[in-house]
């Protein structure tokens, strides 16, 4: 089916990760013009680049930091013409499992500045942009988490973080972004268990699949491409034009209890 996403001018932040890089090859096959942005792995990128037919260019920076995350959206502009789509994609994951009762300040800190602040800052960016140039249509799309939804315990510093990007973001962000464009909408994907490096020593180990998919319904890990193809319907117009302020899990029916026996 076709997105109607030819030549949209979409950013993508954290794009050299697993998801935004399936994020990215899905756009990529809506014909889609991309800015795919990253922080640390900048090789990544250019081997995305390589694997995409459509125009694109790569950004770096520090999006906790202000002015860096403010020149990465002007670099996008420039070399897009405008920016009409964002998938909010940056943050980190701490593998290490701290219960709060133990965590440290700056650990939190630096959860919440990854996650949380980078996202405020790339949206910022985002309606400034549209508040400067107004057009019909636009979207923000969150990446949030179903740590967001249910909690996980002795990662409450991401839980917080991303609980405040898919509740407090996508619901206040939806009734701000239509004074900019009318037809703006803003939603959020909430992945669960989904097989990227990321995750890749747990999605590696049979015991902690077991243990993650006695949670779902449908007892399986999430491709990345299953949370990419759900970001690409929400970003369309044409697929998804009333749908905003939605909170979309792509978890296989995770619930926060059993619902079967670990060892089957």
């Amino acid at each position: 089916m076709d997105a109607g996403l030819k030549d949209a001018p979409v950013l993508i932040t954290g794009a050299s990760g697993g998801i935004g890089q399936a994020a990215a090859k899905a756009f990529s096959r809506e014909s889609a013009r991309l800015a795919l942005h990253c922080f640390s792995r900048p090789e990544a990128i250019e081997d995305l680049r390589n694997d995409i037919a459509t125009q694109s260019v790569s950004l770096r920076a520090d999006l906790r930091n202000a002015a860096e995350a403010a020149a990465m959206f002007a670099d996008a502009i420039a070399a897009l013409g405008r920016v009409d789509h964002r998938v909010v994609n940056a943050g980190v994951w701490n593998p290490c499992p701290v219960p709060l009762h133990s965590m440290s300040l700056q650990q939190w800190r630096e959860t919440i500045e990854a996650d949380l602040t980078s996202a405020f800052l790339t949206c910022r960016a985002f309606l400034r942009h549209l508040a400067e140039t107004p057009r019909e249509s636009a979207s923000i799309v969150l990446v949030g988490s179903t740590a967001a939804l249910i909690g996980e315990a002795d990662h409450a510093d991401y839980a917080a973080a991303k609980a405040a990007m898919t509740y407090g973001l996508t619901c206040s962000l939806k009734n701000e972004i239509v004074r900019m464009a009318p037809r703006g909408r803003v939603n959020c994907v909430c992945p669960g268990w989904t097989d990227t490096p990321m995750a890749a020593k747990y999605t590696s180990d049979e015991s902690a699949v077991r243990r993650a998919t006695a949670t779902m319904a449908l007892k399986k890990i999430a491709t990345a491409e299953d949370v990419a193809r759900a970001i690409v319907f929400l970003s369309s117009e044409t697929l998804a034009g009333h749908v905003s302020g939605t909170i979309l899990p792509v978890a296989g029916g995770m619930e926060g209890r059993l619902l079967h026996s670990p060892e089957c």
